[in-house]
């Protein structure tokens, strides 16, 4: 069956740059399924995407479906025909819904059949209909209609190329009929573009001052920013997105350097970083001490003969933006923290659990009392919680809310302050997302902690918990920053009992009187997302959540030693003898006390409780040391004495003193592994 390539472009006013990938991709995916549906076989979909035109490639499509056999199955044949053969109204009313006559229904199986041939149907007339639908399910947030058509979509179209190798193929979409003529650069080729053939499409948009292919003009710029930066002896920074987006401005991509006065280099950083990305879509410079530069790269979408007018030009325009960046600051220094807190107390954080003001009060308390739990300075956590909220009443953060905590940093390096505190105060929001750094010092983890803990247990007290996709207070993220820092920083404190103070701090404010309880459980269900991020399964993780850990570094240590274990040849073996014993003793509760070797009295029973009270010796001191990965190597060899014990023993002995002192040693035994996890939830 012949084949060719084919090129669709939809092209017109420029559309959205923060979407331009994501209609992109979703315009392939739909195209790609619909093609499977259609049965029409190829070699491949790839897009194209400019500023001003969507395009799809399908490699050598096949010009006609396969022809296909389609098989209907009706009522069966003896609810089809009464007893003298004639045929009922289910049979009628399958022959009807199929549009044949009753003598054509096959009756020689068990239901009524018919079979027809479907020839299959030419790709060119397929290929609208599969695009229309393509168009009309894009993820588009709001659609426009344009001129006097009723047609709505994100942008206005003008022109539309559907062509199967030198063919055009017949369509009206978007109200636009299909021809063959693309358009290039908007000023250095506004002319039109006639495609002889689909295979010209990249080259003829290359003539035309148009870089069609994403990926290709994404790669350009990214090289030649790169390029232009190690030339001025810097760093450019370039954030994904921001690449993806002006990726997504320009057809025809042409970097330039420009500067700015060195004088605004007094300002902190981040904001004139933060304006320059945001607002003007500038990629700035820093050196290798990752200090910024009074330069920028900006991306024209345009090969101009005088480009020095272009970068006057910008460098016009980021001037005033960095001025005023300029004037918050220098405003903001003349106020100190502490007098710009008192702002805080006529600022509500939420309207049962108070101000601002009162949080960072809560906040300062239970900052305090983790730092002496972790061995911080607990006065300089006192100060840090009680100044953690003051930026949010400064001109910076009002006028770049993304600086919150980093506008903090610097006006407590201005007063002097220590500097565990001044970099607190931008820790305590650490980690903003998942895969962020850490809080690096003591009194930045007490306020990171404190402050996400405060949020948890108010917003939990009062009834808004999470549910479903809906978390506008962000507490999952938090509850996840909290586990981390735990974790990673190594941090030996009692969860439960944190979340109880911080629960405490709020007084009569909450209304829910199992507060702590619900957000200690809430924290325990987070290790799941946690670890499965890093590949440990669910049943290893669920093994650990049975046994409620309280400490989260231990946590972490119970779920990497389970996670190894269940790689041991003994722990499947294990696994199910430790799910035979939770159903026994689940019926049957053991009594506490001593195992009696008096009344062992089976060879099988003896030799397990001579393991088990070894083994009891032998991991007592690695439990204590939290070596659980070693304590549960050591456990695996009761697999053999295990194996025999329910071979040969009957634990449900008539005698009951035997029974008693089986059901003893199975408890003795469960015992062992609980110190560690549930090994009996590993599947």
């Amino acid at each position: 069956m012949s084949a060719q390539d084919f090129l669709f472009e939809i092209g017109g006013e420029e559309l959205p740059p923060k979407s331009l990938l994501t209609l992109a991709t979703a315009l392939q995916d739909s195209v790609t399924e619909g093609l499977a549906k259609a049965g029409l076989a190829h070699a491949g979909v790839t897009f194209f995407a400019a500023p001003r035109r969507l395009a799809i490639y399908i490699t050598q499509l096949i010009a006609q479906q396969p022809d296909r056999t389609i098989a209907v199955d009706g009522p069966p044949v003896k609810a089809a025909f009464s007893a003298d053969g004639q045929p009922t109204q289910a049979a009628l009313g399958f022959a009807k819904k199929n549009g044949i006559d009753i003598s054509q229904v096959d009756r020689s199986g068990e239901k009524l059949r018919y079979v027809r041939e479907v020839k299959g149907e030419a790709a060119i007339d397929l290929l609208p209909s599969i695009f229309d639908h393509a168009l009309k399910t894009l993820p588009v947030a709001k659609r426009m209609r344009w001129g006097a058509s009723r047609v709505e979509f994100v942008r206005p179209m003008h022109w539309l190329v559907m062509l199967y190798g030198t063919d055009v193929v017949p369509a009206k979409l978007l109200d636009i009929h299909s021809g063959r003529t693309s358009f290039g650069h908007r000023f250095h080729h506004p002319q039109a573009v006639a495609l002889k053939h689909a295979q010209d499409y990249r080259d003829a948009m290359r003539g035309a001052h148009v870089v069609a292919d994403f990926a290709e003009r994404r790669s350009l710029i990214e090289q030649r920013v790169n390029a232009l930066a190690a030339a001025e002896g810097g760093i450019a920074l370039m954030p994904a997105s921001l690449l993806d987006e002006v990726t997504a401005l320009v057809e025809w991509p042409v970097p330039l350097v420009c500067s700015f006065e060195q004088r605004f280099l007094a300002v902190p950083q981040e904001a004139l970083i933060s304006t320059m990305q945001d607002n003007q879509k500038y990629f700035c410079l820093i050196n290798q001490q990752g200090q910024l530069l009074a330069r920028f790269i900006t991306v024209a979408n345009i090969d101009s003969p005088s480009p020095e007018k272009i970068v006057a030009g910008n460098e016009k325009v980021v001037r005033p933006r960095l001025t005023d960046a300029e004037f918050f600051f220098n405003q903001d220094k003349k106020i100190t923290l502490a007098e710009r807190n008192e702002r805080l107390k006529n600022v509500v954080f939420q309207a049962q659990l108070g101000t601002v003001y009162a949080k960072a009060e809560r906040v300062s308390a239970l900052a305090a009392q983790i730092a002496a739990q972790i061995g911080g300075d607990v006065e300089q956590a006192r100060l840090a919680g009680l100044l953690c909220k003051s930026d949010l009443a400064s001109e910076m953060v009002s006028e770049f809310p993304e600086l919150q905590g980093i506008a903090g940093y610097h006006y407590a390096r201005h007063e002097g302050l220590p500097s565990e505190v001044a970099l607190a105060l931008n820790e305590q929001y650490l980690p903003r997302f998942s895969g962020d750094v850490l809080p690096t010092v003591k009194t930045g983890q007490a306020v990171a902690l404190a402050d996400k803990l405060d949020t948890l247990t108010g917003i939990f007290g009062i009834g808004q918990p999470p549910t479903g996709s809906k978390d506008p207070f962000a507490l999952r993220r938090a509850a996840l920053g909290v586990l981390r820092i735990l974790i990673e920083g190594e941090l030996a404190i009692d969860l439960e009992k944190l979340v109880q103070l911080a629960s405490d701090g709020h007084g009569r404010a909450l209304s829910v009187s199992t507060t702590a309880a619900d957000v200690f459980d809430f924290l325990l269900a987070r290790y799941r997302a946690m670890y499965e991020e890093q590949g440990i399964s669910v049943d290893v993780i669920q093994a650990v959540q049975a046994c409620r850990p309280t400490v989260a570094r231990d946590f972490d240590r119970r779920v990497k030693a389970v996670a190894a274990f269940r790689t041991l040849p003994a722990a499947t073996a294990l696994a199910a003898a430790n799910k035979r014993v939770s159903n026994i003793l689940a019926k049957e509760a053991a009594s506490a006390g001593e195992i009696q070797d008096a009344l062992l009295q089976n060879g099988a029973e003896r030799d397990l409780a001579v393991a088990v009270k070894a083994l009891s010796a032998q991991v007592a001191p690695l439990y204590a040391a939290g070596d659980y990965a070693a304590a549960l190597t050591a456990l695996a060899s009761l697999r053999e004495p295990v194996d025999r014990f329910f071979t040969e023993v009957m634990v449900m002995a008539d005698d009951p003193a035997v029974r008693a002192n089986r059901l003893r040693l199975l408890s003795w035994l469960r015992a062992l592994f609980l110190r560690v996890a549930d090994i009996s939830q590993l599947s």
